[in-house]
């Protein structure tokens, strides 16, 4: 399960990487037009804020502090700052995912998060599936703004 959850996590952010730099330009990376209510920009940083918050620091200890307004708030980042980010992200999950080992996916997640004790593994399958609803979203966004 570990090698699956790590294989499927690189993949998608690494089709993150592909989405940000898809954009025809910064300005339509930021752009909220037609009702859209995050632009790709934030979808982006709250993706990797909410990676690095709750597998990093939670599951892997880092010293990643998140800011999750700033998530949704920051504008106008530019793009090579955001695939950066990308990739520390990547890097964090892959090298906490490697950390683990199948009896550690039983254990509960440490944090509280749907007021419901949860298994590591239920969890880090969440995760996975937001990551990919956010990738939709951007990808939704992306081709809106292209036409």
């Amino acid at each position: 399960m570990i090698e699956s959850l790590s294989t499927l996590f690189d993949k998608h952010l690494d089709s993150l990487s592909k989405e940000i730099t898809s954009y025809k330009s910064d300005e339509m990376l930021w752009s909220v037009e037609k009702n859209i209510a995050n632009s790709g920009g934030n979808l982006c940083l709250h993706i990797c804020g909410n990676l690095q918050h709750f597998i990093g620091t939670i599951l892997g200890e880092t010293s990643y502090v998140r800011d999750r307004p700033a998530e949704f708030g920051d504008k106008n980042i530019d793009r090579k700052v955001l695939l950066k980010q990308i990739e520390i992200t990547k890097n964090s999950v892959s090298k906490t995912l490697s950390k683990l080992d199948s009896e550690t996916l039983d254990y509960e997640y440490p944090l509280s998060v749907f007021d419901k004790p949860m298994s590591n593994e239920y969890f880090l399958l969440h995760l996975l599936a937001h990551l990919t609803y956010h990738l939709g979203q951007i990808n939704y966004h992306r081709r809106l703004l292209d036409e």
